[in-house]
Formats: C-alpha cells, structure tokens, sequence
C-alpha cells in the first residue's frame, strides 16, 4: 500500500490579515494632542506668513481642508462667487488665530471676516538707518480681506506637529517664506524669552506671548473696578492641583498666582527671569 502524506497549510484572507494589523496598531484614543503639542501649534502656526497658490474665498464659516491634502474646489469657488476674495494667487498672508476643536484645527487668515486689522504683529517694527516701519505693511497691502480654514481629521486630532499641518495645506498656502514667528520671538526681552522657553508667564506679557508660553486658558473672567479700570483673569488647571492665575490690566500681564486647590491656595514662588 502507498501512502501519500499531504502537508496542509492554513492562509489567512487578507481581510483577516487587515484587521489584526488594525488589532496591533494604536488607537485614536492612545493619540491624544497633548498640552505641549498645542503649545507647539500655537508657536508654529501663530503668525506665520504664506503665498497664497490657489483662490482663497471670503467666507463666514472656515472652509472645510481634508487633513488628506485636498479640497472642494467647487464649493470654495461657489463661496467666493457670493462673498468675494480674501486673496488671490501670489497675495501674502498671515496666520492670525489657531483653534484647535475636538475633530479639526481652525486657522484663521488676515483675521478672518473682521479683515486685516488688529493683527498681533502689527506693533512690531523694524528699524533700518534710524527709522521704523511695521513688519506687516506688504500684508495690508496685498490681501483684500480675510477668511479661515478649518483642516478636518475626521477623528480627534492627533499629534501633528505645525511643519506637518504646513505640508497639508502645500495645495493652497506656500510657507516657503521663513518663520515670521521664530523671527518676532528673537526679538522678544531675554526675560519674556526665557519664561516662554520654560512654559511660564511673567508680569509684563501680552496675551500672545502668554498664548505661546502656555497656550489657551481653560477660563477668563472679567471685572470692572468703581473707577472704570477693567481687569481681565486667565485661569490655567483643574482642582485638585495647582491653579495659576493672570491678571491683565489693558493688554500686559499685572500679576501672576499659583495656588493650590488642596492646600488652601497658597501661592508658589514666582518665575526667576535673571
């Protein structure tokens, strides 16, 4: 009698392949934006200048951006046809506000609908030969309006750094332009440099410098004194723990405390900037 011996082997469907890779891989909740990832958009995004290189319409809710790298091309031209340009290909712009939402990140450009005035870097200038001129004038000059972009991951936002978010929009905006925010934060006292590298706030910032040091307070409040002064607290953390507050008068930091709720807020030693 011959007997044959067959050897059997058992293939996985590639389906079945797909989902225990799908198995192994990360999921959307173990990619989380943490603090220091927002901080790191704020820093890279806030503020930097762009060419345009596709029609950018005016638009009052942002204009929706695949995290992918593509767009609607016939939406955002319906939506420039009913309110017109915020620039056209070779206009310069800037970034003026980042927010960051549960499934998107909003960027809005030249202040979005209010237009281009009161940008954050308006008050910084330049000097050459004794005189001063404002950094944002070729700005001003060259976009009609302004209008915002909101870039949807279809997803919580994960951890994208801002070199990576710039990369996203390349079919839209050229940053090819040098870090407009890597040249205001040179130019910034050694002591407001020094605390934002250390993630502090010190009594003498803006709300941008603060909003690059720390980012987004999770609170403000407003007060108003008898005599008209108007006092504005940004409230950083969650009880049980350390609660900072900032106090702005105007527009520059007054006063910084750090309690803590479990200990009956006592205040922490503050920044040392020498």
């Amino acid at each position: 009698m011959i007997r044959t011996h067959f050897t059997i082997r058992y293939l996985i469907p590639p389906a079945a392949c797909l989902l225990l890779s799908a198995i192994a891989l990360p999921t959307p909740q173990d990619q989380k934006l943490t603090e220091d990832d927002r901080v790191e958009l704020l820093r890279g995004l806030m503020s930097e200048y762009a060419t345009v290189k596709a029609y950018l319409p005016r638009s009052k809710k942002p204009l929706p951006f695949n995290a992918e790298g593509t767009y609607d091309k016939k939406l955002w031209t319906e939506i420039g046809q009913q309110l017109g340009p915020a620039a056209r290909v070779g206009d310069l712009v800037q970034i003026t506000h980042v927010d960051i939402d549960n499934e998107r990140l909003v960027l809005e450009i030249n202040n979005g609908m209010k237009g281009p005035k009161g940008a954050w870097k308006n008050h910084v200038q330049i000097g050459v030969g004794g005189t001063t001129s404002p950094i944002n004038q070729q700005q001003n000059s060259n976009a009609p309006s302004g209008t915002s972009i909101a870039i949807l991951f279809g997803m919580p936002v994960p951890p994208v750094k801002s070199d990576e978010i710039k990369k996203i929009l390349a079919a839209v905006l050229d940053f090819n332009q040098g870090s407009a925010t890597d040249d205001y934060f040179a130019k910034l006292p050694e002591p407001i440099q020094n605390a934002i590298k250390a993630k502090k706030v010190i009594v003498g910032m803006d709300r941008d410098q603060v909003l690059l040091a720390v980012g987004r307070p999770r609170h403000k409040e407003r007060t108003v004194s008898n005599d008209g002064n108007e006092t504005e607290d940004w409230i950083y953390g969650d009880p049980p723990g350390k609660i900072t507050f900032v106090a702005f008068v105007g527009s520059k930091v007054t006063a910084v405390k750090e309690a803590y709720a479990d200990i009956g807020g006592s205040t922490a030693p503050p920044l040392v900037t020498q």
